[in-house]
């Protein structure tokens, strides 16, 4: 039985940035991937047409530019690189009005502008108080839950009038965010969109911050890409964390973890083989399968069960792959040198597009997210050419499939769409390639029913609340068992907070002088959440 200091399950990002954390401090770590290559979402490869590099899942990456703790990697050294369209964001209107979002803060106030007189002095605001705001509010997003010295520090910067006031809008709705802050529709257009990269709608609570967060790292850092393919920035990881002394083992499925004496031992595979963990196991799959699957339920409290059931996914998805021979024949200009482009509705149609969501119906007029891979990274293909996808949401239906009819109705509503915007673009298209919800799920177990942020970002499972009441934090019931997927704080995309926060939590249970301290004060915290009432 091979020992070591720390057994990572899953070599998605998240796990191989916890591993890396981990090898940094000098322990020994072996991570366990089930699929035959390791990269969870962030992976590429030319699965429309030979010479067309696309990515599997994750594409663009302004969380992973911004992240402190990819950042504290030092990927560069490792092969990673970033690449930048000419223009970050399209949002292309039924009408054929379209408004852009470009680093060149000056730029993006013009195109708002161009909705409504005054608006792109009102961007150019909000935006001087996001860089005065925003570092402050990236640090508490990214440290443990709570992050008490962020939060301090945010509360220190704003008179208390101003931060309620600010409390009060982060609570807001993208649609009413976007009619307080600005008059057009451009800008309440960018807000909206970008907030529908989550499973929120226009008119969700909480979902103006979101789509805000994304409009104000567009505008700071973009929507980079990975030179290369988005496997390049798995490759990267997974070279740094073998130049440290971890170890990636791929077809290696847990199937259990060992759990004696109230605490995690270890883990076996699916062929029976089994690894030691003598300080800690951290797990960077859903919430849901940690403890519904790898951990017996004679370990775990019957509270955090019950609230299992009430576990909410988000919105399953459909992604198309295409190889065009030419670019795409956008009307709207400003479409032509966007990395991402939105379009199929204006904000009208996003509140019915989300409402068939949750009503559990397919959208007959779906809202579409598209990447133009070889606009922000020209050797994604040949010159003259277009790497392409484009993704819509269908519902969450539990663990069942949908109808090849259904599917294949909804990716001739998403190539029609595509034709009234750019005539003469099915004209172009060399190959195609369709991720339904259940090939998502198959090729990653991790996406499950096809949603991709490990659980709903809806405010009733975010903070204190992720994945259920009370937790929160990388620690679980378990002693020195630590989620480190998208399901714990600080949720979903690439950025490794997730993974970094479950490395620091191990970190602080090892401890030789503080960690008997620190287990104690979370075993106190489980006991008073977790009691029965």
């Amino acid at each position: 039985m091979p020992e070591v200091d720390a057994v990572v399950i899953g070599a998605g990002h998240n796990g191989l940035v916890a591993a890396n954390k981990l090898a940094d401090a000098g322990w020994s770590v072996v991570v366990l991937e089930g699929n035959a290559h390791p990269g969870g979402a962030v992976r590429s490869g030319e699965i429309a047409a030979p010479g067309y590099v696309t990515d599997i899942c994750s594409a663009f990456f302004p969380l992973g530019i911004a992240s402190p703790h990819l950042r504290s990697l030092g990927l560069a050294d490792y092969g990673l690189q970033w690449r930048h369209a000419p223009v970050v964001l399209a949002h292309v209107f039924p009408d054929g009005r379209a408004v852009e979002l470009r680093r060149n803060v000056q730029a993006t106030a013009a195109s708002v502008e161009l909705f409504a007189p005054g608006d792109g002095d009102r961007w150019l605001k909000i935006y001087e108080q996001w860089r005065e705001f925003g570092p402050g509010l990236m640090q508490a997003l990214f440290t443990p839950f709570p992050p008490v010295t962020a939060v301090a520090q945010l509360a220190f910067q704003a008179p208390i009038a101003q931060s309620l006031r600010t409390t009060r809008q982060a609570l807001l709705s993208a649609r009413r965010l976007g009619e307080e802050l600005f008059n057009g529709a451009g800008a309440r257009a960018l807000i909206a969109g970008c907030t529908q990269h989550s499973d929120l709608g226009p008119g969700d609570a909480g979902g103006g911050v979101f789509g805000w967060l994304l409009c104000m790292l567009g505008q700071q850092v973009g929507f980079p890409v990975v030179a290369g393919g988005a496997g390049a920035l798995t490759d990267a990881l997974v070279s740094r964390l073998r130049a440290h002394g971890g170890e990636v083992e791929c077809n290696a499925m847990a199937e259990h973890v060992v759990v004696r004496d109230g605490r995690a031992r270890g883990v076996r595979t699916v062929d029976g083989r089994e690894w030691s963990a003598t300080r800690a196991v951290i797990a960077d799959v859903p919430a849901p399968a940690l403890y519904q699957q790898l951990v017996a339920a004679e370990h775990l409290p019957s509270r955090l069960l019950a609230d299992l059931d009430h576990f909410a996914w988000g919105h399953a998805t459909l992604k198309i792959d295409w190889a065009l021979e030419g670019e795409v024949p956008w009307q709207a200009t400003q479409a032509r040198e966007a990395g991402v482009v939105h379009f199929g509705a204006d904000i009208a149609g996003l509140a019915r597009y989300s409402t068939a969501l949750a009503n559990r119906e397919v959208p007959a007029e779906p809202f579409i997210v598209a990447g133009q891979m070889t606009t922000a990274d020209p050797s994604r293909s040949p010159a003259g050419t277009q790497a392409l996808w484009a993704y819509t949401h269908l519902p969450y239906l539990g663990g069942h499939a949908e109808s090849a009819d259904v599917v294949a109705e909804q990716v001739e509503r998403v190539e029609q769409c595509l034709e009234r915007h750019a005539p003469g673009f099915r004209a172009r298209i060399r190959g195609r390639y369709v991720h339904d919800p259940l090939d998502m799920e198959q090729g990653n177990p991790s996406l499950v029913g096809g949603t991709i942020n490990g659980g709903s970002a809806a405010v009733h499972q975010q903070l204190v609340f992720r994945p259920t009441p009370g937790l929160g934090r990388a620690d679980t019931p378990i002693d020195q068992l630590f989620l480190a997927s998208a399901s714990a704080h600080p949720s979903g995309g690439v950025h490794g907070g997730p993974g970094a926060n479950a490395a620091r939590a191990a970190l602080a249970r090892a401890h030789k002088l503080t960690g008997w301290l620190y287990g104690a004060g979370i075993r106190t915290a489980h006991k008073t959440v977790f009691r029965d009432y």
